[in-house]
This record gives C-alpha cells, structure tokens and sequence, in this order.
C-alpha cells in the first residue's frame, strides 16, 4: 500500500503503456496524486511506515546536492574521468554519496520497489525538505465499504490538496470612523 501510495506522484506518462491482467484493459492514471482509499485501520497502519521512509528518503535528498557538486563532468573513460577516478576527486564523491546510497538500500529493503523508491526519492522527499514531520494525513470517509462495512478512509500526502485559510481583513467602515475621529 505505501508503494501505491507513492506510485501515485509519478507522471502519466509511466501509466502508457500498462495493461490490467487481461493484456487488454489499460491502467488508468490516478485522478488525485498522492491519495490511495482504503480502511481506517490500514491507513492508521501504514502511516507509520510511509513517514519513516520519507524521513529516510529526506537524508538522501539532502545529501544528493553536495554529491553531485563533487561529480565530474567528463565523459567516462576519457583521460580527464580517468584523472578524477584515480585521484582524491573519487573519494570525497564516494564518501558524500555513501549515505544515499545506504538509505537507498534501507528504502528498497522496507518497499521492495525499486521504481516506488526512485519516485520516493525523486519527486516526494524535495517536497518535505523543510518540514520535520507530519508527511501524511488520514481522513475518515462518510461511506461504508461494500460487503463488510469496514470504515473506509483516505490516506494522503499533505502539501498539495491543504486548504488555504483567509486572514481575515478589518471592515470597510471601521476605517472610515477612525479616519473621521482624526479629523
């Protein structure tokens, strides 16, 4: 469930070429990133676990910019790349990139989804580079699952669907008194 959940940011392009079991019926993309449906008691559930790999996902983001500013630009096996691999310039990039990768291996090793992981990563983590928790929400729907009328309920990441509360503004005619007791 965390990797759908996480597969639901990725573009509509990946969903192009995906077929249903049959080989015939398509996928069809998400209509909300980011938001699975399930039951209240999955959702309290797997929300632990969604926020621990963010956190874990954060540590890499974070540490994937001073990594790539150690990277070369040569082209590999070219003399130049050749000198950067030979000399200090491989080692300080390996050093900086060991904890991506460890927390990588972490990722894959909870998910066991190589492409969930990448889009975890890539897209989910920048997003909550500033925010210290908090990365998901559980909403409690109205309506019963059909069956075994199991509480159904949304799991989402919060940031994109957050609603926007309006400062509120003084009246217009209170502006107005105060500018006549001045005069």
């Amino acid at each position: 469930m965390a990797c759908s959940l996480f597969l639901s940011e990725q573009d509509d392009d990946a969903y192009e070429f995906l077929y249903q079991a049959d080989g015939k019926t398509p996928i069809n993309p998400p209509k909300v990133k980011g938001r699975i449906v399930t039951t209240l008691q999955k959702a309290k559930e797997i929300r632990s676990m969604v926020e621990k790999c963010i956190t874990i996902a954060k540590t890499a983001a974070a540490n994937q910019e001073a990594a790539d500013a150690l990277l070369t630009d040569a082209a590999k096996d070219t003399p130049a790349w050749k000198a950067w691999r030979e000399g200090d310039g491989w080692q300080k990039w390996s050093a900086a990139n060991a904890p991506i990768l460890t927390a990588r291996r972490r990722l894959i090793s909870i998910l066991a989804n190589e492409k969930a992981v990448e889009v975890l990563i890539s897209t989910i983590a920048p997003r909550f580079i500033d925010r210290e928790g908090g990365y998901t929400r559980v909403l409690r729907l109205a309506e019963r699952r059909l069956g075994d009328a199991g509480q159904k309920a949304v799991l989402e990441l919060v940031g994109k669907h957050d609603r926007v509360v309006a400062t509120a503004t003084a009246p217009a005619f209170e502006e107005s008194a105060e500018t006549s007791a001045a005069e």
